[in-house]
């Protein structure tokens, strides 16, 4: 073993002593129940089936009443945890540069109608494979990508969106924080380049990109196919007539090539599996705002917010299927091919996220437990995120224990659940700072027979809107009849990777 390696792997336990300790100190209530939780999550084998077995881990020294106690009235200094997350070493890309992706993960919970605080949720695939609203917890997560193909993502952040809440306020409220303790934490300095944050169609990356002027970000989101931009005002030529100078040029529309003209860079890449993959840039170009929705209270005249659409296509799709183009926007201006190329293969990368909600959900067992609180479910959401970034810091140390049918990983390349399974080896070195659990008696809880005379409270189902408005519906549930039962698991999208 070299000296090099040495150092990696003694700066890797380092990394995992210190984020260990400063977990702990995160849990300012019932600390060392969450503490083992979150031991017993990483070193559980198999997936996390339900929330009592975790109870049975070795890790988790104390009975399954103190598991639930410890989510149903712990407490988690969230603040502080946040800071410890954005501190750690985080990935980059080619040119040094942070990519950020954006995305929401639905906690569906479709028969819990005692839950508070729910909405629909949106889900696609499921059952007849259309698109479908359900109830649930909706998160958005804010989480740093990696160059090249690979399952790991680093998450920054994690917010629960409240029905009637603003997607993009919300968005942009959580990316300014997470760039602002970026910044606190040395990962970002003057001088470096600009922080990249990726959104996909959901989003309205020119609503975003104006809200978070100011900040040293691009935005890169993904357009409909249908969208109309529009040229920058031409210049004023004196007319007899009179009237107002028009405030936009000519329409760029998406369908229409005849509209398109001379486009400012064009690229072309070599791809494993769809040959060769053409972008073509047109800038600046921006979106003609007008007053409803989200704009309707803005005070002054509306922005112009210029940027560069960019047209993806690729020569062939493997699974024979219609090739068609995928539309971006840049909220830069003047790219060069070094951007266009910077832009969307950024973007391809964003679906990397969905590996992580996966590993979340089937493996960590994430939306298995069924939780009442909305507050609870936001501790084992957090619990959840500190596990992953446990295992995303041990990557230099786990060792391949792999299974027989399943094939030699290189050092460092192991995905994430082949990292968990010696995890444990690793929790032994590292030791456990919670303290010993004292001997109790639990209570004698309600005596058998009787009746509950304090029913949950049924709570109505809201709505999340892009624009702000608050929306809710009574949820569907009669009394004497049961809510029918739909599955709690989330389809995740398959993308491929063109690189």
């Amino acid at each position: 073993m070299s000296l090099v390696h040495q150092g990696v792997l003694r700066d890797a336990f380092a990394e995992v002593s210190h984020f260990r300790s400063e977990l702990y100190a995160c849990l300012t209530a019932r600390g060392d129940a969450l503490f083992e939780l979150c031991d017993a999550l990483l070193c559980t084998d198999g997936p996390v089936r339900t929330l009592v077995d975790l109870a049975l881990a070795p890790e988790h020294r104390r009975g399954h009443g103190a598991l639930y106690g410890g989510l149903n009235q712990g407490q988690i200094d969230v603040a502080r945890l946040r800071r410890a997350l954005a501190g750690v070493p985080l990935p980059r890309a080619a040119d040094g540069r942070l990519v950020l992706a954006v995305d929401v993960s639905p906690w569906l919970r479709p028969d819990a109608s005692t839950c508070a605080d729910r909405a629909f949720c949106h889900t696609f695939g499921r059952g007849e494979g259309k698109h479908q609203m359900v109830p649930g917890w909706p998160y958005s997560v804010v989480a740093a990508l990696e160059t090249g193909r690979t399952s790991w993502t680093a998450v920054l952040d994690a917010v629960r969106l409240e029905p009637g809440a603003d997607v993009a306020a919300v968005t942009t409220v959580q990316i300014r924080e997470v760039v602002e303790r970026l910044v606190a934490a040395g990962q970002w300095k003057p001088g470096d380049p600009e922080v990249l944050v990726v959104l996909d169609a959901g989003y309205d990356a020119p609503r975003i990109a104006h809200l978070l002027n100011g900040l040293p970000v691009e935005i890169v989101g993904r357009l409909r196919s249908d969208r109309v931009m529009r040229r920058p005002t031409p210049p004023r030529v004196y007319d007899p007539k009179g009237g107002r100078p028009p405030k936009h040029g000519g329409e760029f529309v998406f369908g229409d090539p005849a509209t398109w003209g001379a486009e400012q860079a064009v690229t072309t890449t070599d791809t494993r599996l769809f040959g060769k993959a053409t972008a073509q840039a047109w800038d600046p170009l921006h979106p003609r705002l007008t007053r409803r929705a989200a704009w309707l209270d803005h005070d002054g005249p509306l922005p112009i917010i210029a940027g560069t659409v960019v047209r993806l296509v690729v020569e062939k799709l493997p699974s024979g299927e219609v090739n068609k183009p995928v539309w971006l926007w840049w909220s830069g201006t003047g790219a060069t091919e070094a951007d266009i190329d910077r832009c969307w293969q950024s973007f391809l990368r964003r679906f990397d996220i969905e590996h992580t909600f996966r590993l979340f959900k089937q493996t960590l067992g994430w939306t298995k437990p069924r939780l009442r609180s909305s507050e609870a479910a936001d501790r084992w959401t957090w619990l959840v995120i500190a596990a992953y970034a446990q295992l995303r810091l041990a990557r230099p140390l786990a060792a391949d224990l792999r299974r027989p049918w399943e094939k030699p990983a290189e050092p460092n390349k192991l995905t994430p659940a082949r990292v968990r399974r010696g995890f444990r080896n690793l929790c032994t070195k590292v030791g456990s700072p919670a303290g010993a659990p004292k001997p109790s008696r639990p209570g004698p809880g309600r005596p058998p027979g009787s009746k509950n005379r304090r029913p949950a409270t049924r709570h109505d189902v809201g709505r999340v809107l892009a624009t702000g408005e608050a929306y809710s519906r009574p949820a569907h549930h009669k009394v004497g009849t049961k809510p029918r039962r739909v599955s709690d698991t989330d389809t995740v999208s398959r993308a491929r990777s063109l690189l």
